[in-house]
């Protein structure tokens, strides 16, 4: 056995420490796959409203120079697969037609209905005032209110000074909130920190020593994330963490270089392969693959089916990604800090453990 530390901070739990897919010139098939779920189309729909679109997008951008404060706006109609666009001037219809568009008179400019979408953007809106936008099929600024309390949101614009006949306020119930990603080798928190190791669906693996199943994580942000849906630690240093609606699991990691190192699937490297580790203290780190089924005595216990590593770890990385090429391996479990020794946790075994699919990219 050999004697070693965990790499959490602050954590109660220890005391110390498939396929890419394939691309056209319009749409790559992970696209063709979703308009095909999402929008109810076939394939051949799918590609021919991408290229309508296309054109249309092209079409918008001509007009809007040409038409200048004539322009009213442009939606693209997908029953039609038609640009329909706006014109405040009934003389420039001519001109949309001749575009390949179709015309449509409207009473306000695209530049009238920005301009009051600017100035409520300068203004506090109640609390009840979810948002507002530019609805360009219809000619209007929307001001969106939760139910029952419209008269807020027509004193808000009342108070702005635009024009009200712009301005339409609708009542929708809605609670908005900030969407994050989870990407491996950020920080997460748990009273202590810890790193995510790799996401899965739903969530996320990461060390076991981290947090015991129950207990509750905030991300990077401090924002809550999650909550410890398996913890195995000692024995094993394993853990998933399944994540809030706010999270998206992603399959990447962070190589803390301003980008991200993607994730395709989780083949185990060979002793003697180059690896490297992306934790929330010591970044990005490289080193080999040194021995397999390592057992590595904790003060909390022995630990058994570890991999050895030289890539260089401290606390707060515990749980961080380890990734060879684009290869999944494991996460960050502990190590010798003085001889620069440090443990991981092979990420195929915590999958099958829990049941969890890994997530790439």
């Amino acid at each position: 056995m050999t004697s070693a530390l965990a790499l959490a901070v602050g954590a109660t739990v220890a005391a110390t420490l498939p396929a890419a897919a394939e691309s056209s010139p319009l749409l790559n098939q992970g696209m063709l796959e979703a308009m095909q779920h999402d929008l109810g189309l076939t394939a051949d729909q799918a590609v021919q409203r991408v290229a309508a679109e296309t054109k249309a997008g092209t079409v918008e951008q001509s007009l809007r120079a040409a038409l200048a404060d004539s322009f009213g706006g442009a939606h693209f109609a997908a029953g039609q697969a038609k640009l329909v666009v706006g014109v405040t001037d009934a003389a420039k219809a001519a001109e949309v037609r001749a575009a390949g568009a179709e015309p449509r008179f409207v009473a306000h400019s695209a530049n009238k209905l920005d301009s009051v979408v600017s100035r409520l953007n300068q203004d506090q809106a109640p609390a009840d005032v979810s948002g507002w936008y530019v609805d360009v099929a219809n000619n209007r600024v929307v001001v969106n209110v939760q139910p029952g309390q419209a008269a807020k949101a027509a004193d808000f614009v009342a108070k702005t000074g635009v024009d009200r006949g712009a301005v339409s306020v609708v009542e929708a119930a809605a609670k908005n909130e900030p969407l994050y990603d989870v990407r491996g080798g950020d920080a997460y928190y748990m009273g202590g920190r810890c790193s995510v190791g790799f996401s899965v669906q739903g969530g996320f693996v990461t060390a076991g020593h981290c947090g015991r199943t129950g207990t509750a994580t905030q991300g990077f942000n401090q924002v809550a994330q999650g909550t410890f849906r398996g913890s195995s630690f000692p024995g094993n240093d394993y853990a998933w963490v399944a994540v809030n609606a706010n999270w998206t699991p992603r399959g990447v990691v962070n190589n803390y270089s301003g980008g991200t190192v993607r994730v395709a699937g989780s083949s185990e490297a060979a002793v003697g392969a180059s690896i490297c580790k992306s934790g929330s203290t010591t970044s990005w780190t490289c080193g080999s693959v040194q021995a397999k089924n390592q057992t590595v005595n904790y003060a909390q216990g022995a630990v058994t089916g570890l991999t050895r590593t030289n890539a260089r770890a401290d606390r707060g990385d515990s749980g961080g990604s380890f990734i060879s090429g684009n290869q999944a391996q494991g996460v960050t479990s502990g190590g010798d800090l003085a001889a620069g020794i440090i443990y991981f946790q092979p990420v195929n075994e915590i999958l099958g453990a829990y049941g969890l699919r890994l997530v790439t990219s």
